[in-house]
C-alpha cells in the first residue's frame, strides 16, 4: 500500500480552476449542499467549494495535506474506512485520486455508504495508455525512484471498468467523458440509487 505520508508531496499539489468548472458543469452544487472530497491534498477544491456556501470536507490519506491546508475542513482519513454516518452527504467528489487506492472496492462501497440516496458521485481519473505512466513524478517525491508508479496508480481505470466496480455499491453511471485538456482524462458521474 503507498503511503503518503510527505510534507513535500503535499505541498506540491497545485490549484487547478479546471476541476471547479467541471464541477460546475456535471455536478451542481447548491450552498448548503454537504459534500465530501475524497484526496482533497491540501484542500484547495475543499476551500473554493466553501467559499461558495457549501458544507464541505475534505479526506486525504496523507496527514501531512491537513497541517499544511492549516483549515479544519480537511482531515487525515482514508477512503476505505471513512469516519461518517451512514447517508452523511448529498455528493462525493474524487479528482485524480481513485486510482491510488489499493482497496478500490472498499473505499467505493464506503463511498456509496456515506452518499444519501439519490445523492451524486464525481471522479475525474487518468486515462493512462500504461498504467503508472502518470504517476511517475509521484514516484519520484514519495520513493527518490520512477520505478514504483505502478505503486502509486493501482489501477489502470477505463469507464467500463469502473462501472462494473461502482454497481455492487449501488452507484449507477448517469455520465461519462473524455478529455486530452492537459492529460488524457475520464469523468464520470454515478447516482446512489
Amino acid at each position: 500500500m503507498p503511503e503518503y505520508d510527505s510534507k513535500r508531496y503535499a505541498l506540491v499539489n497545485r490549484w487547478d480552476p479546471s476541476h471547479l468548472k467541471r464541477i460546475d458543469r456535471l455536478l451542481p452544487l447548491s450552498a448548503g449542499d454537504r459534500v465530501l472530497e475524497v484526496g482533497c491534498g491540501r484542500g484547495h477544491l475543499t476551500g473554493r467549494l466553501a467559499d461558495r456556501g457549501i458544507d464541505v470536507i475534505g479526506i486525504d490519506a496523507n496527514p501531512m495535506a491537513a497541517e499544511v491546508a492549516g483549515s479544519d475542513r480537511i482531515m487525515t482519513m482514508r477512503a476505505e474506512t471513512l469516519e461518517f454516518d451512514d447517508a452523511t452527504f448529498d455528493a462525493v467528489v474524487s479528482i485524480h485520486a481513485i486510482e491510488h487506492l489499493p482497496q478500490l472496492d472498499a473505499a467505493v462501497a464506503e463511498m456509496a455508504r456515506v452518499l444519501k440516496p439519490g445523492g451524486q458521485a464525481l471522479y475525474i481519473y487518468p486515462a493512462e495508455p500504461v498504467m503508472g505512466l502518470y504517476a511517475v513524478p509521484t514516484s519520484i517525491i514519495l520513493y527518490g525512484t520512477p520505478f514504483k508508479a505502478r505503486e502509486v496508480h493501482c489501477h489502470k481505470l477505463w469507464p467500463a471498468k469502473l462501472r462494473r466496480i461502482m454497481k455492487p455499491a449501488g452507484l449507477l453511471q448517469t455520465h461519462s467523458e473524455f478529455s486530452l485538456l492537459k492529460m488524457p482524462q475520464f469523468a464520470a458521474t454515478f447516482a446512489r440509487s
